[in-house]
């Protein structure tokens, strides 16, 4: 019996960003120079594959800094930043820690801190609860940052001096919903200081872009991500916001709903930044071993950027095999 022809469109680029391949090194190293356990406050990037992955290597995640022994073995924060309490915390306690911040929320730190600096009150945009935004708010003293989520909630923006506002933005935000509330927080406040450079990541924009230019061709769209996973859920956002309706976020090839794919022909594929590339091609296989796919690569850019690791972990020698449970390579 024939296979029904499907044309799967594989967006590139997808998957791991520079920040997030970073955070993920700098465990790895770290197991590899001073042996396990090696422990971290969060989840170092937001997906269970990879945490796992790392936990059956040695490393303990915990969710606070008092869930780590008294210990001369590493503590490693995640890739979603911390906020200023937890480096004193740990300095307190005379623990070995390793920042694994993205290099990029560490900007968005900076400029908060430059914007009060200069005396502006800052604006966040944002979501409530998310790690990165506890992160950046935690920069600043406790009620010196607003943190606003919605095109309403800067109806009810209230500052001392409206002169003298300055935002910043979480960097996995929707850009298309973050250019609306940027438009109205401008209309309300004319004065209003952006930061020096754009706080929406390289990662972010590029990823949301080939998926809009996708999804139109697309009968189905599926974003590999975790439902924890801020980025790639606006990545499923994007695609149904973009003409295909029938978008959804799935952490592995097990949780495809094959029902709701009847009738389809033309699938996109694509991933959030802190997905591992091993479970794209897993998907990959799953539709080659029910369907006659014809694989066309939808690509627009080269992503080429890479962040060093911190100089602690710059004398161990990072190899495929080490990485391999990602990679798939």
């Amino acid at each position: 019996m024939s296979k029904q022809k499907l044309n799967l469109y594989l967006c590139g680029p997808r998957g791991f960003c520079a920040g997030v391949d970073r955070a993920i090194q700098i465990v790895v190293l770290a197991l590899k120079k001073y042996g396990a356990p090696v422990y971290v406050r969060h989840e170092i990037v937001h997906n269970r594959y990879v945490v796992e992955g790392l936990e059956a290597r040695g490393a303990i995640f915990v969710e606070d800094l008092h869930q780590v022994p008294e210990t001369n073995q590493p503590v490693i924060f995640s890739a979603h930043g911390v906020p200023k309490s937890v480096p004193e915390n740990a300095n307190a306690r005379n623990l070995f820690y390793l920042d694994a911040t993205c290099p990029l929320v560490s900007k968005v730190h900076k400029q908060a801190m430059r914007h009060q600096r200069l005396g502006r009150e800052v604006v966040l945009i944002g979501h409530a609860g998310h790690p990165e935004v506890i992160g950046t708010m935690g920069q600043l003293e406790q009620g010196s940052v607003t943190l606003i989520e919605t095109v309403e909630d800067v109806e009810n923006l209230k500052p001392d001096d409206p002169n003298q506002l300055g935002y910043v933005t979480q960097t996995t935000l929707s850009v298309d919903d973050t250019a609306d509330i940027i438009a109205k927080l401008i209309e309300r406040f004319p004065n209003l200081t952006p930061p020096s450079t754009e706080s929406i990541c390289y990662a972010t924009t590029n990823r949301q872009e080939v998926v809009k230019l996708t999804a139109p061709k697309c009968d189905a769209f599926f974003i590999v991500g975790a439902p924890n996973s801020s980025n790639s859920k606006r990545l499923v956002e994007v695609a149904k916001r973009s003409g295909c309706e029938k978008a959804w976020l799935v952490q592995n090839a097990g949780e495809i709903d094959w029902d709701a794919l009847e009738g389809v022909q033309s699938i996109g594929l694509s991933a959030g930044a802190s997905a591992p590339e091993i479970l794209v091609n897993e998907i990959i296989e799953t539709f080659k071993a029910r369907y006659d796919v014809q694989l066309e690569l939808s690509e627009t850019v080269i992503e080429d950027e890479e962040f060093l690791v911190m100089r602690d972990l710059r004398d161990v020698t990072l190899e495929d095999a080490d990485m391999a449970f990602v990679t798939g390579k």
